[in-house]
């Protein structure tokens, strides 16, 4: 199973890389429209065609691919602070901060994670510039998506904090403030380091989910969620080559897993 894990790795480093030269690998701008040949058909200049406004759908999932690769980490390393700063801090103060801290995070695992994103989202200001709505999507993720990482650290904390070398640190009359910086926080980064990779796939595909409803990154921007959008307006399996941002999608989601999977990591 090793290959499989190398094969996912690879194929994740490819996917990273494209998306990051996009500039460069695009045949055409995202937003370039060739009204001459709209839903024109796969060709040597257009590998993947070009939808009904006459834009290039190989140029607009590479600059999607972007969009969702670079701020899906981004939004995750949102949460993995909120993370830290509510459920470090409930399993190291304890007491009545520890049982109103994990009651705010049990309400927020008692909803769902994709309801709660819509609601959320439709609470805000629809109609904003395409920039603004790339902050507002990720931002949004990554400050509500931060329940069930908050749950295992403050797990993780009361241990630590009972283990002989933070016993040995306040015998040796280290101060509180200097105990969770150079004794907890270094044993927490494996913990962290793990969360934030299953956090990854699901704000890719939180963001996707958002942008199908027209929620998510703003025309013309592309994002795989708008792209996806793109096939309500295509005959079922007419064209194609227009599913390509789906088995993208699918293909990392699939890669995530068995880079997880390979790692030992749990998902709790």
């Amino acid at each position: 199973m090793i290959w499989i894990r190398r094969f996912a790795v690879a194929f994740l480093g490819l996917v990273f890389a494209l998306g990051l030269a996009a500039d460069w690998v695009a045949p055409a701008p995202y937003a370039r429209q060739f009204r001459a040949e709209p839903n024109a058909p796969p060709s040597r200049e257009f590998p993947l065609g070009l939808d009904g406004l006459g834009r290039d759908r190989f140029s607009r999932l590479l600059q999607g691919t972007r969009i969702s690769l670079l701020l899906a980490p981004a939004a995750a390393l949102i949460a993995i602070s909120v993370a830290l700063l509510i459920g470090g801090s409930a399993g190291f103060l304890g007491g009545w901060w520890d049982h109103a801290a994990m009651r705010v995070t049990d309400l927020f695992l008692s909803l769902p994670w994709l309801f709660l994103f819509l609601t959320a989202r439709a609470m805000l200001p629809l109609n904003v510039a395409p920039s603004a709505s790339i902050v507002i999507t990720f931002a949004m993720m990554g400050l509500l998506g931060w329940a069930s990482s908050a749950r295992v650290i403050r797990s993780a904390v009361p241990e630590l904090l009972s283990s002989e070398f933070a016993l040995y640190a306040r015998a040796c009359g280290c101060a509180e403030p200097r105990i969770w910086r150079r004794h907890l926080l270094p044993h927490l980064r494996v913990l962290l380091t793990a969360q934030f990779w299953i956090l990854i796939p699901v704000f890719i595909l939180g963001e996707a989910s958002l942008g199908l409803l027209g929620l998510g990154v703003a025309e013309p921007l592309p994002s795989w969620g708008n792209l996806i959008r793109e096939l309500e307006s295509v005959p079922a399996l007419a064209e194609y080559w227009v599913l390509a941002p789906v088995l993208l999608l699918a293909a990392v989601m699939i890669c995530f897993q068995l880079v997880k999977t390979g790692r030992g990591v749990q998902t709790f």
